[in-house]
């Protein structure tokens, strides 16, 4: 029954006498469900972090239910962390795990924000290179300044991702000029050299990545700190440019996402023989209109795609890319802004992909709104059908003409009428998708709900509707789908008593169990 009291710990009708007993014998599962609770009182959350391991006093750390006066950094050293993590810790626990044997608990020390000056000395000079790495990652701009020139190429990867580098330290790191050449790289600190790494390396303990290699120039891990500098918004644009033409694919796909790069650097990545590098390119805001017509035409799927997000995109563009790229039921940025004036030309389009485009929209006005339910095309009125405003009759006028076709988008619909839900899930031919929207719709009347009942996927979500007639909550309890018994058991519609009759019972066996 352990998936009962997983659900009981998450029923938001359960009495604060019953949370006291399900803390008393929480697991971490259990502890997961009432860490989640918006009425977990403080003392509760004491008392279950002194039930759970280490992640479920994690969990409540960063869940806000523990303050600092409420855990030992010795004993719980990873609880510590999260609020450190969170800027809510105390500054000698920095100070006590700048110190633990346990490197990954130094790695995340050096992730967190506000370290004092002393602790953000002892991790720069930590004898594992990874976690400088980590504090490199996340430091501020002047502390990142002075690894710039660390003598590990892994630290200087690193300072290359953080945008708090300076803009002039970072042009340094991919051009080499004015620092020191690093000594040592994660490769050459294991291996002779020169070595590749073997992509299928046999080795269980072997963290390199795949392909990590070093001559003695570490070029591995220099290709890895260009890439990531090519990527930092903060780098200077003059430095990167000259990298479109590399002949590394990984360093030209890094610059098809930067926003400042000059129209003559995007024409040449246009012509890029790698899709992936195209289709990045076509949604970055700094294509101008020649180059979204070029790219509109691209022979690629994922290029026009990515292109129909791109937040300036001409209308007939779009409208064309809509005919021909599977774009799918999502409201593209450029319809989002589109003028009351350019949302009337769509909506009154010839094109049903143009009218489709804009019935994305969930704030049309009324008369746009009223005019594309009665659309003759499938397509936009399965687009409109989930628009807020629609009368009854619409909404039945819509299942008339089109049936199947927009069923489950009618369903889910926050106007829908319980009558309406009820004939949807009696619709012949069913549609699956319909029994699992109306399963989760706040509108759904017992009788829609029973009808859910009977479809697997939808009967978990059904079993924690709370218009589920209490009798029928109490039977799913005992379903052979622990998922159901469990959604019951969370249901607010749970008679008290068999909440807590459960809650007793089930808490009294776990003590015997013990």
């Amino acid at each position: 029954m352990h998936h009962i009291l997983c659900g009981l710990a998450a029923n938001p009708a359960l009495p604060s006498e019953l949370v006291d007993r399900l803390t008393a014998v929480a697991d971490d599962d259990i502890a997961i469900n009432l860490a989640y609770r918006p009425d977990l009182s403080r003392a509760q959350a004491v008392a279950l972090a002194e039930r759970v391991d280490e992640s479920g006093a994690v969990l409540l750390a960063y869940e806000g239910r523990l303050t600092a006066a409420d855990i030992d950094p010795s004993g719980r050293p990873d609880a510590a962390l999260a609020l450190l993590d969170q800027g809510l810790g105390r500054p000698e626990w920095a100070r006590l795990l700048a110190a633990d044997p346990v490197r990954e608990r130094r790695e995340k020390l050096a992730a967190c924000p506000g370290l004092p000056s002393d602790v953000v000395d002892m991790l720069a000079a930590d004898p594992d290179v990874r976690v400088v790495a980590e504090l490199a990652l996340w430091t501020t701009s002047e502390v990142a300044a002075r690894l710039a020139a660390h003598p590990h190429a892994e630290v200087r990867r690193a300072v290359a991702v953080n945008e708090a580098t300076p803009p002039a330290l970072l042009a340094a790191l991919v051009t080499g000029e004015g620092l020191p050449v690093a000594r040592r790289c994660l490769v050459c600190d294991r291996e002779e050299t020169p070595f590749v790494h073997a992509p299928q390396c046999p080795r269980p303990d072997c963290d390199l990545p795949p392909r990590a290699s070093c001559d003695g120039s570490h070029e591995s891990t220099v290709h890895d700190m260009w890439q990531a500098a090519l990527r930092n918004p903060a780098t200077p644009v003059e430095a990167v440019v000259g990298f479109v033409d590399h002949p590394s694919m990984l360093l030209r796909w890094a610059l098809a996402a930067r926003q400042d790069l000059p129209q003559q650097a995007c024409a040449r990545l246009a012509l890029d023989p790698t899709p992936g590098i195209r289709a990045d390119l076509a949604e970055n805001p700094a294509i101008d209109d020649a180059l979204i017509r070029e790219l509109a035409d691209d022979r690629d799927p994922d290029v026009r795609r990515s292109l129909a997000h791109h937040p300036r995109v001409p209308l007939d563009v779009l409208t064309h890319l809509a005919r021909a790229a599977k774009i799918g039921a999502t409201l593209l940025p450029r319809i989002a802004a589109a003028s009351p004036a350019e949302v009337d030309e769509l909506a009154k389009s010839p094109d049903p992909a143009a009218r489709m485009l804009v019935a994305q929209r969930r704030d049309l006005p009324s008369g746009i709104r009223d005019r594309l339910a009665d659309d003759p095309d499938a397509k936009v009125v399965k687009a409109l059908a989930p628009h807020p405003g629609l009368t009854e009759a619409q909404l039945r006028a819509m299942v008339d003409r089109h049936g199947v076709r927009v069923l489950a988008k009618v369903a889910t619909n926050p106007d829908a009428p319980p009558a309406l839900l009820e004939d949807l899930v009696r619709h012949e031919p069913a549609v699956q998708k319909v029994f699992r929207e109306v399963a989760r719709h706040r509108g759904a009347t017992a009788s829609a709900l029973l009808a859910c009942l009977a479809d697997r996927q939808a009967r978990p979500i059904a079993a924690g509707h709370p218009a589920l007639p209490p009798p029928v909550i109490v039977e799913l309890l005992a379903d052979a789908d622990p998922r159901v018994g469990e959604a019951a058991a969370a249901n607010p519609s749970l008679p008290p008593a068999v909440a807590a009759d459960l809650v007793i019972r089930d808490c009294i066996n776990v003590h015997r169990n013990v």
